[in-house]
């Protein structure tokens, strides 16, 4: 993991296309402002993480069973 000291309204570069930038620091609380390509997906990890469980359920056993059961 690369660890970087950033102020209020430095940014870093990531792949040449997608800029972070810090938009305000409130004691343990900082706001990121990220500017991406409408094509690079950006989530929060709690939620990249829902979407990855219900990835994982949809091509369970179980998931493909209930596909089947509604295509009849």
């Amino acid at each position: 993991m690369l660890a970087l000291s950033r102020k209020k309204g430095e940014a870093i570069i990531v792949n040449n296309n997608v800029e972070i930038t810090i938009l305000e620091v409130k004691g343990d609380q900082v706001k990121i402002g990220i500017s991406a390509p409408k094509e690079v997906p950006v989530y929060r990890k709690e939620v990249y993480a829902q979407i990855q469980q219900a990835n994982e359920e949809a091509v369970s056993a179980e998931g493909l069973a209930a596909l089947a059961d509604l295509l009849g």
